[in-house]
């Protein structure tokens, strides 16, 4: 067995493992939840005997162990329950919310990657210059900056104080897609910066390397060097960076959804929450979770692809 297939089986056992262990963490969480449906079907003045009926009418009083072997046996089935509150599937959500969702980050993702490989290699490029602190300085104050704060600031000045854009995606996003804009910016802002800082330092590196010196040598100008040399042996710690940031993204959209009133995957699972609808919250987190585990593995390999020196440090 090459050294290659041994690390990928590695990586491909670990993630099992963690693909195994997603289910047991949500249930547990979520059991951790206070109340449940019943408490909230059950109004502010709740009557004792109405909530254990209710409770009993959606199985909520049996064992936890009982309820999680089932809940796990209908997910090897692809079944992701059904809600407590409205009787649906819980596909169902994920199909009403995922395509909100799935086009903020998209456009969050097509903006990242070139955004942040010009701004670090721009950086790179004139290390110690005017451009370079300018970048390193702004970017460093863009990421220490909470995601809900930006929010607010952005739409305080460009909604409220100058009327550019929209506030809020009350009226559908399809129908005004400029609401758009400040959720993608808002989104991005983090990770242009952190991505951006990964890339100048990897080109730092790459550009010192006696490779770089060679084409230099060989007459090749500075900006075939920089984009075709130096650049893809700059990427392995920003792929790994990139994926990570497709997980936050997850976490981004329940803050950014929730600011901008976006009908996505974050307003379902914050409304279910509300609700203790269980089953819903215990789906998405699935999902979530899955996504999680599949994006670092791929991570894993996309930088031992792109730089096998990691392999002994990863």
């Amino acid at each position: 067995m090459t050294p290659l297939t041994s690390w990928v089986g590695r990586r491909l056992l670990l993630g099992t493992g963690q693909l195994a262990a997603v289910p047991a963490l949500v249930f547990v969480l979520t059991e951790a939840l206070p109340g449940d449906a019943a408490d909230a079907f059950a109004g502010e003045d709740p009557d004792p005997r109405r909530i254990a009926a209710i409770r009993t009418a959606m199985h909520l009083d049996r064992p936890a162990g009982e309820r999680f072997l089932h809940w796990v046996g209908s997910l090897l089935r692809g079944d992701l329950g059904t809600s407590l509150v409205s009787g649906r599937p819980v596909t169902r959500y994920l199909s009403d919310g995922l395509a909100p969702t799935l086009l903020l980050a998209a456009l969050t993702l097509a903006l990242l990657v070139p955004l942040s490989l010009l701004l670090g290699v721009l950086a790179a490029g004139r290390e110690g210059g005017p451009l370079d602190r300018l970048i390193s300085a702004t970017t460093l104050g863009v990421y220490a900056v909470p995601e809900f704060a930006l929010g607010v600031l952005l739409v305080g000045v460009f909604a409220l104080r100058l009327g550019w854009l929209p506030p809020t995606a009350v009226g559908g996003v399809w129908r005004q897609p400029a609401v758009l804009v400040l959720p993608v910016v808002v989104l991005l802002a983090r990770p242009v910066c952190s991505i951006g800082r990964l890339v100048r330092a990897g080109m730092i590196e790459a550009l010192a390397a006696p490779y770089v010196a060679q084409a230099r040598r060989y007459g090749l100008s500075e900006t075939r060097i920089r984009w075709t040399h130096a650049l893809p042996n700059a990427l392995a710690p920003a792929a790994q960076q990139l994926a990570r940031t497709c997980d936050w993204l997850l976490c981004g959209v329940v803050v950014v959804e929730t600011l901008f009133v976006l009908p996505g995957l974050g307003t379902v699972l914050l409304d279910a929450v509300a609700a203790r609808d269980v089953p819903v919250v215990q789906g998405l987190a699935v999902v979530f979770g899955v996504f999680t585990v599949v994006l670092n593995l791929g991570a894993d390999l996309v930088a031992r692809r792109l730089a096998p020196r990691w392999e002994a440090v990863a």
